[in-house]
């Protein structure tokens, strides 16, 4: 904190020294490249890529789009892939391929980043009979054998035939 505030108040420039001790913390690095580099470094990414949020800002805000190693970072937990896709607005076959890895998070993809079916997220959601439902009604937006086998004996059955039975119904009126 303080060697941020330093390089912020008194030399009013980066250095080295102000850097690498900013840099012991993924907050305090993060900041050091927004407001004292003023650019991407490094560094102060790999300082970032230590916290989860920050890696996230950091990618956003001072990156402006993804890298290959906070890629690789987000690519350890489904959930991680998912919304590093979404906030960073990247659909990719990488990121896809982990959030596949969980039901929920391979629904969540389809549905916020491609914002289409794809047989692969169907395919991870239908792990799942609620998500398939989910995948089914917001994604696919039609009855598929996929989903249809995912809820069939399952509490979600009667939701899914409510849901599509009363959306046939309204296409015939």
């Amino acid at each position: 904190e303080y060697a941020y505030l330093y390089a912020a108040y008194v030399d009013k420039k980066p250095t080295g020294e102000t850097r690498n001790a900013a840099c012991l913390s993924a907050y305090y690095a993060y900041l050091y490249a927004q407001d004292i580099d003023k650019m991407p470094r490094d560094d102060t990414r790999n300082a970032a890529n230590n916290n989860w949020d920050i890696l996230i800002k950091y990618a956003k805000n001072i990156d402006k789009g993804p890298k290959d190693d906070t890629i690789i970072i987000a690519c350890e937990e489904p959930c991680y892939a998912y919304e590093y896709a979404r906030t960073m607005e990247y659909p990719d076959d990488i990121t896809r391929a982990t959030a596949c890895k969980d039901p929920i998070c391979a629904y969540s993809y389809a549905k916020n980043v491609d914002k289409c079916p794809r047989d692969d997220t169907r395919k991870a959601a239908c792990k799942n009979p609620y998500y398939a439902y989910c995948y089914a009604k917001n994604v696919d937006k039609e009855i598929l054998k996929e989903t249809w086998e995912a809820v069939k004996n399952t509490k979600w059955e009667k939701e899914y035939q409510k849901y599509f039975h009363l959306q046939m119904k309204e296409e015939i009126i």
